[in-house]
């Protein structure tokens, strides 16, 4: 784990890269920042994570790190380990944490509930949605720290690198680690109520775009053919074939619509 700050004092605010290793793009808007040094208005902490991972260009070494949360210093895993070293590290730090997917192309915020804090910092972020993890959270870093997670693009592409930059400065200056403005923008909400399995096979089809309404009857994903149709509507999140080992993803409902609080 690599571990870095902007400014001087005792950060209370953190980003976060790397946490798996096929997903470089967060540790090159950090590799940026550490390039341009830009001049900030509270200490930063910057933490590139599983390194040994990102060496070998895997999603992690022994077990998946944003499920192995909080992780142990005695584990057996290198992954169980680390994450008990990154919750001591982000200890008091509201952190922001970048992934990139196989499924969408747009960013999109994740938060384990719509707290007063969501609601502050996800309108200020160039994203497109927001989704609520509810149930869902276990083992993942904001079940431990105090984190907005972002995914920032397709998996590797250079756009996912670009937009992790965008998002890692947006968040700053919502912050005020940066100084300047934000722009503050409305986000649809959605909450996952489940996972969607799938079966073994050699083959993989999602048929549906993530966000977009699944009705009842409709065909969303196949297995070597064999196609499987929504019982009920749903919105399907991080959605793709070949993604996730044993699921095609989430399905959601949508909750809302939200706009960063007007001050008075």
């Amino acid at each position: 784990m690599r571990v870095a700050q902007l400014g001087t004092g005792t950060p209370e605010v953190a980003v976060v890269a790397g946490i798996h290793g096929d997903e470089p793009c967060g540790v090159r808007a950090i590799e940026r920042l550490l390039a341009d040094r830009p001049r900030v208005t509270r200490p930063v902490k910057l933490v590139v994570v599983n390194e040994e991972a990102l060496e070998r260009q895997v999603r992690f070494v022994d077990e998946d790190l944003n499920r192995a949360f909080p992780g142990d210093p005695d584990a057996e895993t290198h992954e169980g380990r680390l994450a008990a070293d990154l919750v001591a590290e982000l200890e008091g730090c509201l952190t922001f944490s970048m992934h990139s997917t196989q499924s969408h192309s747009e960013p999109f915020a994740i938060v384990h509930g719509i707290d007063d804090l969501a609601r502050e910092i996800c309108p200020q972020l160039p994203v497109a949605a927001l989704v609520e993890t509810g149930n869902f959270s276990r083992g993942r870093l904001f079940s431990s720290v105090e984190t907005i997670e972002v995914e920032c693009g397709l998996q590797g592409s250079e756009t996912a690198a670009e937009n992790a930059d965008r998002l890692t400065r947006a968040f700053l200056t919502a912050v005020g680690a940066l100084p300047g403005d934000t722009v503050s923008r409305e986000l649809p909400v959605y909450q996952l109520i489940e996972r969607i399995p799938k079966t073994d096979a050699d083959t993989y089809e999602v048929f549906v775009e993530n966000f977009r309404r699944v009705d009842a009857g409709a065909p969303f994903a196949a297995a070597d053919g064999d196609t499987q149709v929504a019982a009920e509507p749903f919105y399907p999140v991080l959605m793709s074939s070949y993604g996730y080992r044993n699921v095609f993803g989430y399905a959601a409902k949508k909750l809302d619509v939200i706009a960063k609080p007007t001050r008075v």
